[in-house]
């Protein structure tokens, strides 16, 4: 949640019910009638809190009093806009944050100060009190629908100074979800610096996550972290880092070898969801925790070593784009080579037909990368030079934007964002660069179609990314 800004071309992992029998736990994804906070507010029946094999439970809150329990969480006080441009004033409020029929519920307000929109909201963390290092957090939830609210259940470092402010602390986001489109979920983990995340997502094989409850996870050890929603694999991930911009990494596996604790917050507003709009309902502004259980493996091993980095290799022309010139018909919906991706109300279909690649739209959305054609993992090393060629056209005159962008290093950008005018005929683009970031195997070569006015189809051919020598 700290420093956020919109993961935009995340790609959305869409995995069948079947896998949910080949995750870590057996059983399959819990199922709880939808409660409503209009009910009544008495204490209801504890609930048992189940053993997972090869854990032990270390601490749990069911949520099944009428007060928050204090010893666990306290009521975070911040101020409008102090992070991510977010709106709300998070305060000690029971307003914000409380405990009803079984649920911890963290309530969004919008009121009115000075003639202009205000909002409150709720956010809890279990700081110095329920601080733990290594261990499996499961949270049951269900979150609320509407453009600019943005629920999240993430961990944060107990001691943020020990390797430095954000993001050499490392963050560990267990869940968000955008309230404007509640069908996809994120984990993510931040680390640095300079600033670097990986993400894993996940549309929902069994309705909306705010349609009903949904459990998250992350199961946290020295050498790994692997997240699950609803029991599905969403992101594992292994090769972190961090360090002093210009120093030398921290031994690994900082800064993930540390006590963390757990928080939640409904956000309002701020750089990733936008802000609230005339469609945001807030009498149903509510993100609501079931319940938080926190275990622990009786041992772990900490004798970890970072993975080596493997490169993606040339091809014998010294070609990085796998299938550049479209000769294979390959699916552009899987993780491999090619992918073809709509966000945030683009439309269209991308097809691979004698030897290019032909794009579609019916809707070129609110982003540029609304409408997007990616090839992901490419190298991008230190003092490397590169080139990037390709030939395109469209059936009628428009634009499109061309990048390499680092997806697990900010978004940053390796070739700047380039806008190119396309004609009937085929025209052949080249672009250069050289890197002065640190050395990425994750590089991403990104055509993007979306939110310039145009839907004219767009054709692309002989496709090549290589290292200039």
């Amino acid at each position: 949640m700290i420093n956020k800004k919109a993961l935009s071309s995340a790609v959305a992992t869409l995995l069948s019910l079947s896998l949910l029998a080949s995750c870590s736990e057996s059983k399959g994804p819990e199922t709880t009638p939808e409660t409503t906070t209009e009910a009544t507010t008495e204490a209801v029946p504890t609930t048992p809190t189940p053993d997972i094999e090869g854990y032990k439970l270390l601490w749990s809150d069911e949520f099944d009093g009428t007060e928050l329990n204090l010893d666990n969480w306290t009521r975070e006080v911040r101020e409008v806009g102090w992070t991510n441009n977010e709106l709300q004033e998070y305060r000690d409020s029971e307003e914000n944050v409380f405990v009803k029929d079984g649920n911890l519920v963290l309530k969004a307000i919008k009121t009115e100060k000075d003639g202009k929109p205000y909002y409150t909201s709720g956010k809890v963390n279990s700081q110095n009190k329920r601080d733990f290092q290594y261990g499996k957090v499961v949270v049951k939830a269900k979150v609320p629908e509407g453009q600019g609210l943005w629920p999240a259940i993430w961990m944060m470092p107990q001691d943020e100074q020990h390797y430095g402010q954000w993001p050499k602390c490392g963050e560990i986001d267990i869940m968000e979800v955008l309230g404007n489109d509640t069908m996809m979920s994120y984990s993510t983990i931040h680390y640095g610096e300079p600033h670097a995340e990986q993400q894993g997502t996940l549309s929902s094989v069994r309705g909306s996550y705010s349609s009903d409850y949904h459990l998250y996870s992350v199961e946290w050890e020295p050498g790994e972290m692997r997240f699950y929603t609803d029991y599905v694999p969403v992101l594992t991930v292994n090769d972190w880092f961090t360090a002093v911009e210009g120093e030398d990494d921290k031994p690994y596996p900082a800064p993930f070898d540390q006590p963390f604790f757990v928080q939640m917050n409904l956000a309002v507003g701020g750089n990733w969801p936008g802000n609230p709009d005339e469609t945001t309902n807030f009498d149903n502004a509510e993100f609501l925790i079931d319940y938080v259980r926190v275990y622990q493996k009786d041992e772990y091993d900490t004798n970890v070593t970072k993975p080596t980095v493997t490169y993606r290799e040339a091809l014998a022309d010294g070609n990085f784009i796998y299938n550049g010139d479209f000769a294979e018909a390959e699916n552009l919906n899987d993780e491999e080579n090619w992918f073809f991706l709509l966000f945030n109300e683009g439309e269209g279909a991308a097809e691979i037909k004698d030897g290019e690649i032909i794009i579609t739209s019916t809707n070129d959305g609110t982003e540029e990368y609304s409408v997007q054609l990616v090839q992901p993992d490419l190298p991008v090393l230190k003092g490397h030079s590169y080139k990037v060629t390709f030939e395109a056209r469209a059936d009628e005159p428009r634009d499109m934007v061309t990048a390499v962008t680092a997806p697990n290093a900010g978004w940053i950008r390796y070739l700047e964002d380039t806008k190119l005018d396309l004609t009937k005929e085929w025209q052949t683009y080249t672009y250069e660069f050289t890197s002065d970031k640190k050395d990425d195997n994750y590089g991403r070569l990104e055509f993007n179609m979306g939110n310039h006015g145009y839907t004219a189809t767009i054709h692309i051919r002989n496709v090549r990314y290589e290292e200039i020598k």
